[in-house]
């Protein structure tokens, strides 16, 4: 049984399984999702840094300002704030290093350079979340081929728009070509969720976070059909960790295959 600060509890199947929250981004303050994780009963999360900030928002109006951030990034437009992010990444981590996973975000004309500086050398576990442009999902092949070069660093690219799903085939063929890369697709591929999961199937090192995934349906799917490659997630601030274990836990019965997904693939993929 996972106890939290406000009392709330959600209990485990095993008191031994490691349940593992595969998408997050930095909150503000921080201690705001460390209850959010104690609440839903996560051992672990992976973070990864962000510029947008929507949990600051306290109208229609800021939370504009936040998405206006957010598309921007997803889009490609603008590099403003890469810093910051990575300065609120390391402070997490540093405050919590047996709770937060960190992930790095690399720039792919300099995805060598990064990995070995940015990632290798912070400490951290894996590259992402990657934002390719819309049709431009082939241009992260760089940071591929550098994760391969440093044994197979896992990727999370983002999934959701303005990621299409042409851009999920070109992620295919790129975890293809380089099999030795644990490549996550995450928010289980947005509108596209049919797609990622027939892609998935046909992929072996092709994962899928089921973070913010729009139907019910599309989890039980891909669980259904990928149960090795299938991560819980909740793109929290975006999504909710209680809310996406609860998911997960409505679609699977109690035992090996659901303490898979909530944390025991990653815990491979990660060496936990």
């Amino acid at each position: 049984m996972s106890t939290s600060d406000t009392g709330a509890t959600i209990p485990r199947d095993q008191e031994s399984s490691l349940i593992i929250d595969a998408h997050s981004h930095v909150h503000d303050p921080v201690h705001s999702h460390v209850a959010l994780l104690d609440e839903a009963g996560v051992d672990r999360v992976v973070l990864f840094g962000t510029r947008p900030h929507p949990e600051r928002a306290m109208d229609l109006e800021s939370l504009r300002r936040e998405l206006d951030v957010l598309r921007s990034t997803v889009s490609g437009q603008s590099t403003d704030g890469y810093q910051a992010a990575w300065d609120e990444l390391s402070a997490a981590c540093a405050a919590h290093p047996g709770r937060f996973i960190g992930f790095g975000k690399v720039r792919v004309d300099m995805a060598a350079e990064d990995v070995e500086r940015e990632v290798i050398g912070r400490g951290l576990r894996g590259i992402g979340e990657l934002t390719p442009p819309a049709g431009g999902a082939a241009q992260i092949e760089p940071v591929l081929k550098a994760a391969a070069d440093h044994g197979g660093l896992p990727v999370v690219v983002h999934g959701f728009a303005p990621t299409t799903a042409a851009d999920l085939g070109s992620l295919a063929g790129l975890a293809r070509r380089h099999p030795r890369v644990p490549l996550v697709i995450s928010q289980l591929g947005g509108l596209n969720w049919l797609t990622a999961i027939e892609l998935a199937r046909e992929t072996p090192n092709l994962y899928l976070d089921l973070s913010t995934a729009n139907i019910i349906l599309a989890i039980r799917l891909a669980i259904a059909e990928v149960p090795d490659r299938t991560l819980f997630g909740s793109d929290a601030p975006y999504g909710d960790p209680v809310l996406a274990r609860i998911a997960v836990e409505r679609v699977t019965q109690p035992g090996e295959l659901r303490d898979r997904v909530l944390g025991g693939t990653l815990a491979e993929l990660l060496g936990l």
